[in-house]
């Protein structure tokens, strides 16, 4: 039998740090206060650190600006935006002063503002890494959007550049700060159903079919970094790495479509397969032509499993024998996250998350891609 305690002693291990209330249920949650912005809710930390989001879209927008009104080791200290439009209503709205306004022509000018000591890198997946080493040389942490770069390569540019500059990389994979992800890590550890024999992820949506082909979203263009392995298949990739508590020294891969108007270039689906040293085999899906949110494993006497397994709230596992876990009431996952990787600066350890992290995925995305193109050939990775 699995340890009932389990969840919540990883529950507080991933929030004592945050100063989120470990107990505090969603309608708990901490509200945002006038000037907040600044840093001066009841509860943050004097030291805060100061965060400038870089690419105000609607992550951005619905997820990182209203979870920084939540933290307590750090806040919203500025904005760099390509739409001016944009600004007047963030000023408005969060209090940022005008010199904490900046575009992407004038973005390195941030070298030289103290109220700015990390950039949270929220654009389309092509501008990740030239924002990233823009940052890292005026000397700010940076927390990337996954996937990290394009490529390994890139990935790797990214971590020499900050290694370089003295400046933590973090990569924003909100679900390694969550309880239920660190229960499934713990289980591939522990082993309590015996050996893993097999393990499904499958992470997708099914969306796009109203939009025009003279004016598709950056997802669905190959120069910004589109389709659904960069988007989605990471989720896949991810929660197929820490289920099994292994990284995959072989994969084989498969892409296609069902919309070919409007995937010219990047992937509507992909099916991929990762091989581990002990024989274990992962079959990973992502797409964005089907709705999926399961990652499993059966083991060798029973299962365990969470579905959904990546959505912004109410992640909910199971178990062959009738356990219940999830999160155990974390009222923002980008609150927790940021107010960790804050944490890890303010300390002066790595994050949770480095981008040696982001570099492990994207060099098994790299073989996926390789795969598919050349018909599902294995690869070595």
């Amino acid at each position: 039998m699995l340890d009932t305690g389990l969840t919540r002693r990883h529950l507080l291990a991933a929030m004592a740090g945050a100063g989120i209330g470990a107990a505090l249920p969603a309608s708990a949650a901490p509200r945002p206060v006038a000037g907040a912005a600044r840093g001066t809710h009841a509860g943050r930390r004097p030291d805060s650190i100061g965060v400038a989001l870089v690419g105000l879209g609607y992550y951005a927008t619905n997820l990182l600006a209203p979870g920084l009104q939540l933290t307590r080791n750090c806040h919203l200290a500025g904005i760099v935006t390509g739409s001016p439009d944009k600004i007047p209503e963030w000023q408005r709205k969060y209090g940022i002063p005008d010199r904490n306004v900046y575009s992407y022509d004038d973005f390195d000018r941030i070298a030289g503002n103290p109220d700015i000591q990390a950039v949270y890198i929220v654009t389309p997946n092509d501008l990740h890494k030239p924002l990233a080493l823009r940052a890292a040389a005026a000397g700010k942490h940076v927390w990337c959007e996954k996937p990290m770069a394009m490529d390994a390569a890139g990935a790797q540019e990214m971590i020499d550049a900050c290694r370089a500059a003295g400046v933590q990389l973090a990569i924003g994979y909100r679900l390694q700060h969550q309880p239920s992800t660190l229960r499934l890590r713990a289980m591939a550890r522990e082993k309590p159903y015996g050996r893993i024999l097999k393990v499904r992820a499958d992470a997708g949506f099914h969306a796009y079919d109203d939009v025009d082909p003279a004016n598709k979203p950056w997802r669905l263009l190959p120069q910004h970094g589109g389709g659904a392995m960069y988007d989605m298949g990471v989720y896949s990739l991810q929660g197929a790495r820490y289920i099994t508590g292994q990284e995959p020294v072989a994969v084989s891969a498969r892409s296609g479509t069902t919309r070919p108007h409007l995937f010219e270039g990047v992937d509507e689906t992909t099916h991929f397969t990762l091989e581990f040293a002990d024989g274990l085999v992962a079959e990973c899906s992502t797409s964005f032509g089907r709705n999926m949110n399961l990652l499993r494993a059966d083991c060798e006497r029973g299962w365990y499993q969470l579905e959904p397994f990546q959505t912004y709230n109410g992640l909910a596992g199971r178990t062959s024998d009738g356990q219940l876990f999830d999160d155990g009431g974390v009222p923002h996952q980008q609150a927790l996250q940021m107010d960790n990787d804050a944490l890890a600066i303010l300390e002066g350890r790595p994050p949770l998350v480095p981008g040696e992290e982001g570099l492990r995925d994207m060099r098994v995305v790299d073989a996926v891609y390789a795969s598919a193109r050349e018909g599902g050939r294995r690869i070595v990775l």
